[in-house]
């Protein structure tokens, strides 16, 4: 600050000016002229120290008190000898306002009025009553002022804290509105991009499993009635391909809707595993069982809907790829899990995408649906010994969260 700025070569003027008064009036009989200007040279090295050289020292409280208590002792012995240094001493009240406070700041106070209580009175030389009680006066007159100043700073010192530290609280909480709002819009970008991925998973998961895996059978149905060269077959055939493309197109408006497929809306889990297995014989060729173990009940949606697509998706590569004759799905419940297995007797295989319809998407549709669910898929087969399909996910009740 400026007024701050000005304490550190004021001094120094203040000392030269003083001492050339001093010089230019008629000499006290404190001492020679030289004894004087020496102390006055000490006082500006004293003052030097802290001030100018050792400024990241002032923070010290102890040096502080020190460099005070030096400019005391200063002051007081050039007052005695010469009136004209009360110039000088009066330096003492706005250094000790700056380094000192509390306490120690009124001792301050009360000690620089000693000393300028001394040059007020022109010295205490000769040393009587009547000058002892005026300095005396004087130095009470001084404490009662620089007492009242002390207050003012104090007060005026707190409110500039108070100010400064409400400025800061108001930094931190602009900075702090600032990052949460920086924050909260990059978690609604983060949860608008991770909505649509979902959806997007969730959409392409839903046509994989209803209009693509009905158009496989419709084109499997159809080229089967372009072999066959007995009409009822062609008929049964050319029926059953008109019933998957009717079946297709409704589930794939569900999904659009996002409803439960058709064969859950009014049947339990182990009626539409039954029922999807019966309907994947008839259009197969394959026969296909289903074993329910444990206590049948009712699951949270997302649960039924999860297991019924692993069974739709395994059989379906089943019809495609394994040339089996027969097929198992079993469901089994148990107390905290609910598995779904489906076996074949086909061909096997030795890598997973080779079991895939669709070059990958369909054992990768599957692991989806179950580690939603923080369930297991695995697979096991073997070339000529059938394929084993089997996910696990939590038995959550149909109140629960899935």
């Amino acid at each position: 600050m400026p007024r701050y700025r000005a304490l550190l070569v004021l001094p120094y003027g203040l000392l030269a000016l003083s001492l050339l008064l001093y010089a230019l009036s008629e000499r006290p009989a404190a001492g020679p002229f030289e004894v004087t200007a020496g102390i006055a040279g000490l006082a500006a090295a004293w003052n030097a120290w802290l001030v100018a050289l050792r400024p990241e020292d002032q923070r010290n409280p102890w040096l502080a008190r020190i460099y005070i208590a030096g400019l005391v002792t200063f002051a007081a012995v050039l007052s005695l000898r010469s009136p004209w240094f009360g110039l000088f001493t009066y330096l003492i009240y706005p250094y000790t306002a700056r380094y000192l406070a509390g306490t120690w700041r009124w001792a301050a106070f009360v000690a620089a009025s000693i000393a300028f209580g001394i040059a007020q009175v022109g010295g205490l030389h000769p040393l009587d009553g009547a000058r002892m009680v005026n300095w005396l006066l004087v130095v009470c007159l001084d404490v009662a002022i620089t007492g009242t100043l002390s207050v003012r700073i104090e007060q005026r010192m707190a409110r500039a804290r108070m100010s400064a530290e409400l400025t800061e609280a108001n930094q931190r909480q602009a900075d702090a509105m600032a990052e949460n709002a920086g924050l909260q819009a990059q978690l609604l970008t983060q949860a608008r991009e991770a909505g649509v991925l979902e959806e997007r998973q969730r959409m392409a998961r839903e046509i994989h499993d209803t209009l693509a895996q009905g158009l496989t059978g419709i084109v499997t149905q159809l080229e089967a009635a372009q072999r066959t060269r007995d009409d009822a077959e062609h008929e049964r055939r050319i029926g059953n391909a008109k019933q998957l493309a009717r079946d297709s197109l409704a589930e794939a408006r569900r999904s659009v809707q996002a409803l439960k497929p058709r064969a859950l809306e009014n049947a339990r889990l182990p009626e539409a595993l039954a029922e999807e297995a019966a309907r994947w014989s008839v259009t197969s060729g394959v026969a296909a069982a289903v074993t329910t173990t444990g206590e049948a009940r009712p699951l949270h949606p997302e649960v039924e809907v999860t297991l019924l697509r692993v069974a739709q998706e395994a059989l379906a590569n089943v019809a495609k790829h394994a040339k089996a004759s027969r097929a198992a799905v079993t469901l089994s419940y148990m107390e905290d899990v609910v598995t779904l297995d489906v076996l074949d007797d086909g061909k096997g295989f030795n890598g997973e995408a080779s079991h895939t319809a669709d070059g990958g998407f369909g054992l990768i549709a599957m692991r989806q649906r179950v580690q939603r669910l923080a369930g297991q898929l695995e697979i096991e087969s073997e070339q000529g010994r059938g394929t084993a399909v089997s996910a696990s996910v939590p038995a959550i009740p149909i109140e629960g969260r899935p």
